[in-house]
């Protein structure tokens, strides 16, 4: 019989790779939102609803409260930069306390 023993640094360091997807994620937010007009593809489809899905709630919390600057087709959302950090922030706070 094989017994798996999860230590406090394993859950830590699979909680820290939680924490890295989803910056992951919202990076690519960012990076599909500069992309004017995607060409329409299934799979492709699929990939930017997902990654759309998956960060927008979070995101939508900070966009409440800080518009975007500028106006026009051209206004700046600094909603991702005030997230990423906030979740660098928070990843580092709760590795550091499942670490002990």
């Amino acid at each position: 019989m094989i017994t798996l023993a999860l230590t406090r640094n394993d859950v830590a360091d699979y909680v820290s790779a939680l924490f890295l997807v989803y910056i992951v994620l919202i990076f690519l937010n960012i990076l599909i939102s500069w992309i004017p007009r995607i060409p329409y593809n299934r799979w492709l489809r699929a990939v930017v609803d997902f990654v759309a899905e998956t960060t927008n709630p979070y995101l939508n919390l900070f966009r409440r409260f800080i518009p975007p600057l500028g106006g026009g087709g051209f206004a700046l959302d600094l909603s991702p930069l005030i997230g990423l950090i906030l979740l660098f922030v928070l990843k580092a706070v709760v590795v550091r306390l499942i670490e002990g």
